[in-house]
């Protein structure tokens, strides 16, 4: 009998053992799920806060890209006004030297200045 005193008091201290970790396996465990549990909430935050940036980041690029447009559109009609008034002085210095030069002169010379008609005063 001693012999299976002996194996039971053993199975016992493998079963205690068994027991003992069987516990600590459990408190592992929950230790475990309770930071996989802390660190989902975490990247649940951590994806907000992306997803933020992400939309404060689109209007943002939306407000510049809109602001980029309106002052190309202003650049674009200020240098269609300056080109409409270097033309326009262009044409006008144009006319000035066709007025003052030498073939000028006569086409307005005869333009302006209207044919006189001679007369002839006879004294009887």
């Amino acid at each position: 009998m001693r012999v299976n005193d002996a194996v039971i008091e053993r199975l016992e201290k493998v079963i205690e053992t068994l027991r003992e970790n069987s516990i600590k396996m459990g408190q592992m465990l929950a230790v475990h799920d309770e930071k996989l549990t802390k660190q989902d909430r975490i990247d649940a935050v951590l994806f907000e806060k992306v997803e933020s940036v992400h939309r404060e980041v689109s209007r943002q690029s939306t407000e510049i890209k809109a602001g980029c447009e309106r002052d190309i559109r202003k650049v674009d009609d200020r240098l269609r006004k300056i080109e409409m008034k270097m033309w326009t002085i262009a044409g006008a210095i144009s006319i000035i030297s066709f007025v003052v030069s030498p073939i000028g002169q006569r086409i307005m010379g005869t333009v302006l200045t209207p044919n006189q008609q001679t007369t002839i005063i006879e004294s009887k």
